[in-house]
């Protein structure tokens, strides 16, 4: 008896600031308004909307001859922008749905997963709070962590979206915040195993850390996880560039029982980041870096100044 394998790509992507240019009274997003310093506008925003589809309609595209089956993404402002970048020329054909929740965000930036709607059918979704505190005893609103269930050929995935607190005040200060989105994910996943020891999870995201920092390798230690991305990163590669260091904000993790399954199951199979030519400044002392939207309150046009990272799974039919 003949088998075939079929290749599904699983990727998480940072869009950097996708807004629409409408304002939101109960957000902070004047920065992303027509009137604003960026000068925020429609074809501003229709540029940003073509060139996100046309890099997700090629993420693991040459291996899988098709575009991702899951993405998360990251710093997406609402619906309607999720709306427009599935149904964008790059991505229409590909019969694409969303599962997004407002969260608390003081900039109105969330979390989403796309979902290829003829591959992967979703059976329930839930949104969690990470409640933080700062140091006046404030209560410090980030994006909540998205859980998707759903099932891909056949069997039962865990998809945790995640867009961690940034390090914009200092990494060693901002650290405990991190921690605390950590402590939380392992919340999510003790209670599905829980339920099902051998529940299969997928843990992707902007996590403001790198694989070696704590937030991270007490997330992986404690819910004995592996992480794709740790022998990805190198000096010469990463997710972001910050002071010309590469660093690896975006990870995906993944329980064991997807990297050494049950036979004729989902399996790990490689992980990567999507760093094609197209997606870089092509010179300047920038060049190889990701060609970001905005540098500062200057429009540059790119795409953002995140690199996509994916995983391709595989599973064999007979």
């Amino acid at each position: 008896m003949n088998s075939q394998s079929t290749l599904y790509t699983i990727a998480f992507y940072n869009t950097e600031n996708l807004f629409d240019v409408f304002e939101d009274r109960l957000t902070n997003d004047n920065d992303f308004l027509p009137v604003s310093a960026k000068l925020w506008n429609r074809k501003r925003y229709e540029k940003k909307i073509y060139k996100l589809g046309l890099v997700i309609s090629q993420i693991g595209f040459k291996s899988a001859n098709k575009p991702p089956t899951l993405i998360g993404l990251a710093e997406v402002e609402n619906d309607v922008v999720l709306k427009d970048l599935i149904e964008s020329d790059e991505l229409k054909a590909y019969n694409y749905g969303f599962v997004h929740y407002n969260s608390l965000d003081e900039r109105g930036i969330d979390v989403a997963l796309l979902y290829n709607k003829d591959e992967f059918t979703v059976e329930t979704s839930e949104s969690f709070p990470i409640y933080i505190e700062d140091e006046s005893g404030e209560r410090d609103y980030t994006r909540d962590i998205l859980l998707v269930t759903g099932y891909l050929n056949n069997e039962k995935l865990h998809i945790l979206v995640n867009h961690w607190p940034s390090r914009h005040e200092g990494s060693d200060l901002t650290e405990y915040k991190r921690l605390l989105a950590s402590d939380r994910a392992s919340e999510i996943i003790m209670k599905l195993k829980v339920k099902n020891p051998d529940s299969k999870i997928i843990i992707m995201g902007d996590f403001n850390d790198n694989p070696n920092n704590a937030s991270i390798t007490k997330l992986k230690n404690d819910n004995l996880l592996f992480n794709t991305m740790e022998s990805v990163w190198s000096y010469s590669r990463g997710s972001v560039n910050h002071d010309f260091r590469w660093i690896m904000f975006d990870q995906i993790l993944l329980t064991r029982n997807l990297v050494v399954p049950q036979p004729n199951e989902l399996k790990f199979v490689e992980a990567d980041i999507f760093d094609e030519k197209f997606l870089t400044q092509y010179n300047g002392k920038f060049k190889g870096q990701p060609y970001r939207t905005y540098v500062g309150k200057k429009y540059k046009g790119g795409f953002s100044d995140h690199f996509p990272v994916y995983i391709q799974l595989s599973k064999e039919s007979f």
